[in-house]
């Protein structure tokens, strides 16, 4: 007995896009960019499509979820259209002309999952360390470990990731050997902050021979002195040949890999650029008279360190 159901000849663009599982919309780019050809059009002038169409749309569909580019999508039936009015095609299905296509898509989807292991493994220590901390290189942070909760700043912070995205990992660790002292050293910490704050005082309105610049210069000199030595007296000065050390043992590691980066953690690899290149591309709101204090107390740094 057959079946008082009769499916339809043909059907609209609606039915057509409930039925494949995707939008009317979508179908008309199809079309636009030559992926399906123009269907007949009934006697109210909208599209019509048979079984062919349908077929087609469905591969075409079952193909967009596997991540293969309209484009690419496009070239496979041009090609499997040409193979077989060649009379070259088997039959089988597998002639599609595609196999290029999915050996690129394959790599892209590799490199796609290692991006997301990356990112998995940054938010991952960013909640284990509760803060940004956790976007810095492991590198890094792992030399933070242990500092009394809160006693790192914001600005630390801000400053380590500049630092890093300058000299890498490694000159990021260095410095937080400052950090780590500034953490620990109370007093040193007010101390800091009210020479940043006197340096922050030399704005556009100081002239560069003021007599307060040479001043806060000689107030930094004493400051970093003062840093310097208890860095010292604290082992972490010694601690940094461990850190060159532990840094050639992990680019030796990541070069046996293959690895891109040393320390995966730090996320997506980035353009690399010399130090030179990355200070120019830095800004910083450092007034004449602010960079002259800068000047200043490197020079007396510099005598210093050449006193007999």
């Amino acid at each position: 007995m057959l079946s008082s159901f009769t499916a339809p000849r043909q059907v609209k663009i609606g039915d057509a896009a409930a039925f494949v599982g995707t939008t009317p919309r979508a179908i008309r780019h199809y079309h636009e960019i030559g992926l399906l050809p123009e269907p007949v059009r009934g006697g109210d002038d909208r599209r019509r499509y048979g079984y062919e169409d349908m077929i087609r749309l469905l591969w075409i569909r079952r193909m967009a979820d596997a991540g293969i580019a309209l484009d690419d999508i496009r070239d496979a039936f041009a090609d499997r259209a040409s193979a077989d009015t060649d009379g070259d095609g088997d039959g089988d299905g597998d002639g599609d002309g595609i196999a290029e296509t999915l050996e690129r898509l394959e790599e892209t989807l590799l490199t796609r999952e290692a991006e997301l292991r990356r990112q998995r493994t940054a938010v991952q220590r960013m909640r284990t360390e509760g803060s940004r901390m956790g976007l810095l290189s492991e590198f890094v942070t792992s030399r933070l470990k242990g500092l009394p909760e809160g006693s790192l700043r914001q600005a630390d912070l801000d400053s380590l990731l500049v630092t890093e995205r300058i000299f890498g990992p490694l000159g990021a660790a260095v410095q937080a050997g400052r950090f780590i002292a500034l953490a620990t050293h109370p007093d040193l910490r007010a101390e800091s902050d009210r020479v940043d704050a006197a340096e922050e005082a030399l704005d556009d309105t100081i002239a560069v021979d003021d007599p307060r610049v040479a001043q806060v210069a000689a107030e930094r000199h004493a400051f970093e002195k003062a840093l310097h030595a208890a860095i010292e007296d604290s082992g972490l000065a010694a601690g940094d040949d461990a850190l060159f050390d532990s840094w050639d043992t992990l680019q030796s590691a990541a070069a046996d890999e293959g690895e891109d980066e040393a320390d995966p953690s730090s996320g997506r690899a980035q353009k690399t650029m010399s130090a030179f290149e990355a200070v120019g591309k830095m800004p910083y709101d450092f007034s004449p008279a602010r960079l002259r204090c800068m000047e200043l107390a490197e020079e007396l740094a510099a005598q210093e360190s050449t006193a007999p």
